[in-house]
Order: C-alpha cells, then structure tokens, then sequence
C-alpha cells in the first residue's frame, strides 16, 4: 500500500497588522504616507518656495501699491494683515488637488490601496502634510506682517486663538479640495476647479468692509466663512476691525467656529466616500 504524503497546508496570509490595534496601525500607516509627502518638500523646493512667496507678494501689493481698504478707518495695515492671513488658508489648494490628481493618473493611489495599510491613512498623510506646510507658510507672513509694521496686542492666549481659527479654517478647506481633487480626476482639470477659490476668498471682508459696499453684496460678504474668520482673528489679535452690527458680525467668533466645521461634516466624508470608489 502506497503511502499518499499530504503537503503541509500553507498559512493563510493575514492582511491585517496582526495584534496590533486599527487604530495604532491607522496612525503609523497615516505617519507613513505623511512622511512621503514631505519628502516631496526635499524633491520640490521650488514648488514650496514659490508656495510661500505667493501669499507674501500679495501681502505687499495690496498694502503698499494696489492699495485698498474701503471703508476702512486707521490703520490699513492692523486690518489687512489679518485679512491676508485669512485669506492664505485658501490658496495654495491648487498644489494638493494637483498632487492628488497625478498619483490617481499614475496608478500610484491604486497601488496603495492594494497594499495591506489602512486605505484612509493615504488621504490622512496627505492632510497632515498639507496642514503642516500650512503653519510654515502662516509663519512666514506673520513675520513679514511684523516686519511692515502689523502688530497683535491681546497677549499669547488671545495670539494662539486667532492662529487657531486660521488653521481650522484651512483644515476645512483642504477636505474641499481633497474632494474637488477626486471630482476632477485628472491634473488639467485642476485649473477649471481652483477657480472656485477665488470668488471665495476675494468676496469676503479680507481688504474692505462690508459697510462700504452695495447692501446686498455686503450681507453676502458677511456671511462669508472666510468673512467670519477674518473679522474673529481681527478681534483676537486687537487690530482694526471695521465689523458692522449685523448678526453675522457681531457673532464672528462663533461663526469662525461653525462654518470650518460644517465645511469639515460635509466634505470629509463626501472625500472619504469618493475615494472608496475610485476602484469600483
């Protein structure tokens, strides 16, 4: 009688990370696609450069040769800086739509998402990485803004508060351009979609006030996101403010609060679900 040898079963390949939570795996594979992102920074100094001298040229051209400020009284400056602050959280989009745009062209996405890592750490890193870039670039104009002579007079809290607005702000409008990224789908449709951000960013109080303008063009301004945010850290950082007495404006700071997180509610997962079916 013939002996039948049976081949030892093959272990089944887990595409999980083993024993260690979803969490703690979410977060190192979000810190991972976070880190590649900033090696990109290394790859693309010009990209990153020019990223930051943007927002401070506009800076200079309105304060000193452009000019600006209708229906602003005192100081322009105390009113512009923090306006231009404001309205930095909404540029530089086009660069994280673009990149998102070329890894979906270059099956680089699809090769992630066929890797055993948490498919939501790609669009985390991406986040993260975004949000840091962000800080250098508010940094930089903080610093340029003390330079020409803006100052904040409500001490570090107050300081820290206003920064903390910005940034929220932005994290709001990066989920919105994550999004339109996915909508667009491909790196020349970028530039049809970033056009959305200008009429945001220039319909707000962030170079003249509401009051100076047309009564129905300066309630569509006040309810500006960008508008609320503006006038909050204006209040925050002790500058000229200019805000009018609607209730849009005299409750800033609350609406510099609840609009980013709106924005946040819908887009999040609006991104979240457009990513998932990308393959299907």
């Amino acid at each position: 009688m013939t002996a039948t040898h049976h081949a030892p079963a093959a272990a089944p390949v887990s595409t999980t990370h083993g024993s260690g939570s979803k969490l703690s795996w979410a977060l190192a594979d979000s810190w991972t696609m976070t880190r590649r992102e900033l090696a990109h920074w290394a790859r693309q100094p010009v990209q990153v450069v020019v990223g930051l001298v943007f927002p401070v040229m506009m800076l200079l051209m309105f304060g000193f040769l452009i000019g600006g400020g209708k229906g602003v009284e005192g100081d322009f400056t105390s009113y512009l800086v923090p306006g231009m602050l404001t309205m930095t959280m909404a540029f530089g989009l086009e660069a994280t739509m673009l990149s998102v745009t070329q890894d979906l062209g270059k099956g680089v996405i699809d090769r992630f998402r066929s890797m055993p890592m948490n498919s939501g750490s790609i669009l985390v890193g991406r986040s993260i990485a975004d949000m840091l870039q962000s800080v250098v670039g508010l940094a930089v104009m903080i610093g340029v803004g003390a330079a020409i002579g803006w100052r904040w007079n409500n001490g570090f809290a107050s300081f820290m508060g206003a920064v903390g607005l910005l940034l929220l702000l932005r994290f709001a409008m990066l989920w919105i351009g994550l999004h339109l990224a996915m909508v667009a789908g491909k790196p020349e449709m970028v530039q049809a979609v970033q056009i959305l951000v200008w009429p945001m960013a220039f319909l707000s109080n962030a170079i003249a006030t509401p009051a100076s303008m047309p009564a129905w063009l300066g309630a569509v301004v006040e309810w500006n996101p960008m508008s609320a945010t503006a006038t909050a850290v204006r209040e925050l950082f002790g500058n000229q403010s200019a805000a009018g007495d609607s209730w849009a404006a005299t409750h800033a700071e609350l609406l510099a609060v609840a609009w980013p997180l709106l924005l946040v509610a819908i887009f999040f997962p609006l991104a979240v679900k457009r990513f998932r079916d990308l393959s299907r």
